[in-house]
């Protein structure tokens, strides 16, 4: 048997990835001749069939199926390889682009920022604030590395990890007594309320929060930052309900009051990675760092 060669084992991936030999031809640009080609010199150097095509779908033979295991485990190594050379060559432990949404970018990603460029000085972070939707996207099309979202998060090539637990409360100004010690869906609706602005998992929850309680509330406001929702109720302006993390105990510009919700509600944030993506050192360390959400103190 020969050895194998990294851009057949690569080209096969992209193959069964994609179902179908021109599509893989296009992603890797070359010419569907010199996709077969490949393939074929990588099933004659194995003396196995790999890829069989079921209507016009490439699929995996049982012995292709095996080979794409092997196949991102040697990915992995290899790119492990090349990115400790890089480190030695210029010093850095390479880039990671994290998507996440504006209220645990402000409120939950500093700390753990702060942490991994303590003690990785030369790993390049970068962060994109966007809702669900659009990290999901962004993770699926490659270009971002890892997300931390608010759940539902679905995709075929996404592996979700749920990590931590948000629980809401009602805000409202220190000197505004309007709000109850336990708000009920129906005692927001006598007040004015501000909501996040509609189209993230954040506004739908606590619209379904509502709906649930046979509540139809209309808010005098939406607005798309914590911050400036914050703002206008210490201004008076209204009430609002947020995630709890986005409350800080002490600490505020203006003054609020928090009350605990009764039915409680809550997000679940989680990490979200392609299911093929190459676990880079400087990845693995973002991803353990976030996964410690789930172990801090609420």
């Amino acid at each position: 048997m020969r050895a194998l060669r990294l851009d057949q084992l690569r080209t096969f991936a992209k193959v069964i990835e994609l179902g179908s030999f021109s599509a893989a031809a296009d992603r890797l640009r070359l010419t569907q001749p010199a996709v077969s080609l490949q393939i074929g010199q990588l099933e004659k150097a194995l003396g196995v069939r790999l890829i069989e095509r079921i209507g016009r779908r490439a699929t995996p033979t049982a012995a292709g199926a095996e080979l794409i295991d092997h196949a991102k485990r040697i990915d992995e190594a290899v790119a492990t390889a090349v990115e400790g050379m890089a480190a030695h060559a210029s010093g850095t432990l390479g880039r990671v682009r994290i998507g996440t949404g504006a209220t645990a970018c402000i409120y939950l990603l500093p700390p753990i920022l702060r942490d991994l460029r303590r003690r990785f000085p030369s790993l390049d972070i970068t962060v994109r604030t966007g809702n669900t939707a659009d990290m999901l996207r962004a993770l699926e099309e490659n270009t971002l590395d890892i997300g931390l979202v608010t759940l539902p998060a679905t995709g075929r090539m996404l592996e979700v990890t749920p990590v931590f637990e948000d629980a809401f409360v009602a805000i409202a100004a220190a000197e505004d007594c309007r709000l109850p010690d336990v708000v009920t869906p129906a005692a927001l609706a006598t007040l004015p309320v501000v909501l996040y602005e509609a189209g993230g998992n954040t506004r739908r929850i606590v619209d379904q929060w509502f709906a649930q309680a046979g509540v139809a509330l209309t808010p005098v406001m939406d607005l798309g930052s914590v911050e400036a929702i914050k703002e206008l109720v210490g201004a008076g302006l209204g009430c609002a309900v947020l995630p709890g993390t986005a409350i800080r105990d002490a600490g505020e510009r203006v003054p609020l009051v928090q009350r605990p919700l009764s039915p409680t509600l809550k997000r679940t944030l989680a990490i979200v990675l392609r299911r093929d993506k190459t676990l880079t050192r400087g990845l693995r360390e973002t991803a353990n760092a976030l996964r410690k959400l789930g172990h801090a103190p609420e």
